[in-house]
């Protein structure tokens, strides 16, 4: 069942789930970051309406900066600023910032440890009709590599502001992952947001435990719920925190279902599926599967389409835990 205490959407499995793009709730916190902080800044790069900064753009002109098209240099920019004492947040589509800018954003941000909010926008292939070259697959794993930064990635609108919200009282360079589509809303005002995995479906005696990040933590959900109609417990645990792991309870949730599988919209190697064998085969050796990217880049197309095709779904997932316990 939903955990009663993380007061989440109650209306999750039904039809008319309320459904709002992720990216809203980072457009949101900026214009409440704008009006409580006049250190906090904006850049982009010719994506205003696409990243949602429009709005802090039109209500705090004087702090926002269009550069254009010049990624790296937007970052290179942001770094100044945060060295000079400013909070910028620099937003593009994940594709160009972090994966055009690594080497600007590992030297002038990471290495110095700025100040910097990279948002990156567009992520997975929930991007859809844009295709491969626009959709990031592979972003986790680029800033995952780079040492000292946090990385947050929010499984709703609810949870993008939170994190937007939480990434300025940072002092250290931060990443922020965001899908384009609408997506079910999972959460409330009053859910928790911190740096822990939290168990979303919650159960006496699972027989598997899956790691969830981002919007496919509702498939996930979806899967729980045909699980135990099915007569098999699991629970569901959201990892919004990518980067500094929860590694105390990502073993204790292993330790108690004795199964895991891994849920993300990303390459399975150097993301979320990477990061929980990772801490696994270094502390708590468990039978694993891994639902995301198998190596391979997806194609246009539409956002439900592809994440059947590519088995991303409930179906996939569904069948990644009953293949995982008779392993266990």
């Amino acid at each position: 069942m939903l955990n009663p205490d993380l007061k989440l959407n109650q209306k999750i499995f039904e039809e008319d789930v309320e459904e709002k793009a992720i990216r809203d709730g980072f457009g949101e916190a900026l214009v409440e970051l704008g009006k409580e902080n006049p250190n906090v800044v904006v850049l982009t790069g010719d994506l205003s309406e696409s990243t949602r900064v429009e709005e802090f753009a039109n209500k705090f002109p004087e702090r926002f900066f269009e550069v254009g098209v010049a990624e790296q240099n937007m970052v290179a920019i942001a770094a100044g600023l945060a060295i000079s004492g400013k909070i910028p947040f620099a937003a593009s589509y994940a594709v160009f910032s972090p994966g055009k800018n690594l080497e600007t954003i590992r030297t002038t941000i990471a290495y110095n440890q700025a100040n910097v909010k990279i948002a990156g926008h567009h992520t997975g292939i929930l991007t859809g009709a844009d295709g491969a070259t626009h959709q990031a697959t592979e972003d986790i794993a680029i800033m995952r590599a780079l040492p000292g930064i946090t990385i947050f990635s929010p499984c709703d609108a609810f949870e993008a502001k939170k994190a937007t919200l939480e990434s300025a009282k940072i002092n250290g360079p931060v990443y922020l992952r965001f899908s384009r589509e609408k997506t079910p809303i999972i959460t409330t005002n009053e859910t928790p947001f911190n740096a822990n995995v939290h168990t979303f479906w919650v159960t006496k005696n699972p027989k598997a435990v899956i790691f969830a990040t981002g919007y496919l933590l509702y498939y996930a959900l979806l899967a729980a719920k045909a699980l135990e109609e099915a007569g098999v417990e699991v629970s569901v645990a959201n990892v919004s925190t990518i980067k500094p792991a929860d590694e105390d309870t990502v073993i204790k949730l292993a330790e108690d279902a004795k199964a895991v599988v891994t849920v993300e919209d990303h390459q399975i190697t150097g993301g979320l599926g990477g990061l929980v064998a990772e801490i696994l085969a270094k502390k708590h050796p468990t039978p694993i599967e891994f639902v995301g990217l198998k190596d391979t880049f997806a194609e246009s197309g539409k956002p439900k389409e592809l994440i059947t095709k590519y088995r991303l779904d409930e179906k996939a997932i569904y069948d990644a835990v009953k293949k995982v316990i008779l392993r266990s």
